[in-house]
C-alpha cells in the first residue's frame, strides 16, 4: 500500500491570523478602545469591559484570569484621558466564576449589578470570590450611569439559565458571554452550555440588536455581526447533522432535540418557572432552592486571583 509522502509539512495547520487578537504586554494583558469611552480588556483567553464616566468607572465581568491586571488597565486608560479611575459599578453577565471571580479585588461598596437568578446562584454557591450582587433585574432594566445608556435584558436561559444581553447602544456593543468566541469554534458542549436550544436561540436574539462591536467574554479579539452569523450557521449545520443521524437510525428527525429540551426542563428548571414557584409560595426572592442535580461549572479556582506580576 502506498503512503503520501508528508515531508516537509507541518505537525498541524497553523492557526488562521482571522483568529488571534493584538499582542499583549509585558504585564500579560491588551487594554483598547471599542467605542469612544468603551474599552476592552484581554489576557487572549478572557474578556472584561469597562466604561469611564462622569460618576466613575463600569465594569462589565471581573475575570480571575486578568486578575489585578484589570485594575491595571483601568489605571492605564484613566490616567491618559484624565478621567477617573474608580470602580464604582460591577456588572455581571452570570454567575460562572471564570467570569466574575475577580469580583472580590474591588472595594466592597462597589455597586454589583446582575440577573435576579445570578443573585440566587450566588448566594447558593457561597464563593468569597463572588459576592452576590445586590441590584438585580428580572426581563430588562435601563441603566443611566455618568450620562451613560446600558440595556441589560435576560431572553431565557442559553448557556446558563442567569446569562444576559449587556447592550450599550450609544457605543454600538453587545457583550453576551460564552456564546461566539469570536475566529474560533465553541469547545465541547457549545461552550459548556447548560441549555442547548436557548443557546442556539440566542444568536438570533443577539442579532435582533443594532449593534457593531461584539464582546463575546473569551479570546482575544472583538466579534463582528459576521462572528456571530457564521457561529449561528455552523450551530445550525451541527443540528441538522444529528437529524440526519436520527433519520438514518430510523428515530424522527427531532427526537434527540425533543429530548435535551425536555431533560434542560427536568433536571435544570428554569429561572421564571422558579420565580413563579416562588411567588405562588410566598418564598422570599433571595431564597435558595434545595441541592439538585445540575451541572455546575467552578470556573477558575480561587488561586486564579493573583498579582501576575507578583
Amino acid at each position: 500500500m502506498s503512503t503520501t509522502d508528508t515531508t516537509g509539512l507541518p505537525d498541524y495547520a497553523p492557526v488562521p491570523s482571522s483568529a488571534l487578537g493584538p499582542a499583549l504586554n509585558e504585564q500579560g494583558y491588551f487594554v483598547g478602545r471599542v467605542e469612544r469611552n468603551l474599552y476592552c480588556v484581554t489576557d487572549g483567553s478572557y474578556q472584561c469591559a469597562f466604561l469611564t464616566t462622569s460618576d466613575g468607572v463600569v465594569l462589565l465581568d471581573a475575570p480571575p484570569s486578568i486578575g489585578h491586571n484589570i485594575q491595571r488597565a483601568v489605571d492605564e486608560i484613566a490616567s491618559a484621558n484624565g478621567v477617573s479611575n474608580k470602580v464604582n459599578y460591577l456588572i455581571y453577565s452570570h454567575h460562572h466564576a471564570d467570569h466574575v471571580g475577580a469580583s472580590s479585588l474591588f472595594d466592597k461598596n462597589v455597586t454589583r449589578i446582575g440577573h435576579e437568578e445570578t443573585r440566587r446562584l450566588l448566594l447558593r454557591d457561597d464563593d468569597p470570590a463572588r459576592p452576590p450582587n445586590e441590584e438585580t433585574f428580572q426581563d430588562n432594566r435601563t441603566l443611566q450611569i455618568g450620562g451613560e445608556r446600558i440595556d441589560l435584558a435576560w431572553h431565557g436561559a442559553n448557556h446558563t439559565p442567569d446569562n444576559i444581553f449587556i447592550h450599550l447602544p450609544d457605543h454600538e456593543t453587545l457583550m453576551l458571554v460564552d456564546l461566539v468566541n469570536p475566529g474560533w469554534a465553541p469547545v465541547y458542549l457549545a461552550n459548556l452550555t447548560e441549555d442547548i436550544p436557548g443557546y442556539v436561540a440566542a444568536h438570533a436574539n443577539a442579532l435582533a440588536y443594532s449593534w457593531k462591536h461584539y464582546i463575546g467574554g473569551h479570546m482575544g479579539r472583538l466579534g463582528t455581526r459576521d462572528d456571530v452569523t457564521l457561529h449561528q450557521q455552523y450551530m445550525a449545520d451541527i443540528a441538522q447533522s444529528c437529524r440526519k443521524v436520527g433519520r438514518v437510525q430510523g428515530r424522527p428527525g427531532r427526537d434527540g432535540a425533543d429530548r435535551c429540551r425536555t431533560r434542560d426542563r427536568e433536571v435544570h428548571g428554569r429561572a421564571r418557572g422558579r420565580r413563579r414557584l416562588h411567588r405562588e409560595h410566598g418564598v422570599p426572592g433571595d431564597a435558595v432552592d434545595p441541592p439538585r442535580p445540575r451541572l455546575r461549572l467552578v470556573g477558575a479556582p480561587m488561586s486564579a486571583i493573583r498579582d501576575p506580576l507578583a
